[in-house]
């Protein structure tokens, strides 16, 4: 049985779930495991997972976001885009 946690905009758990699935899909984009990118960023791979994951919420600083961009070569801006509905 798949739980998703259904985030409501209006709460301040919704921007730790965006970026969240914002990194999920850049680091899939960039063709890396959860485990290379954890090693990559030197972040245990407990920490990345449980950003990434859909029923944990997780916080980090806006200094791990800008890290993450980094490692990932992208702009910081792309972990703050809304998400596909269909996602």
């Amino acid at each position: 049985m798949k739980v998703v946690i259904v985030v409501n905009m209006e709460e301040e758990a919704y921007i730790y779930y965006l970026v969240g699935q914002n990194l999920k899909r850049l680091r899939k984009e960039k063709g890396l495991t959860q485990e290379a990118f954890a090693s990559q960023c030197t972040y245990a791979l407990g920490f990345i997972m449980n950003i990434e994951s859909k029923r944990y919420k997780q916080t980090f600083s806006l200094g791990t976001v800008w890290h993450f961009s980094r490692v990932l070569g992208v702009d910081i801006k792309e972990f703050f885009k809304p998400l596909d509905e269909e996602s």
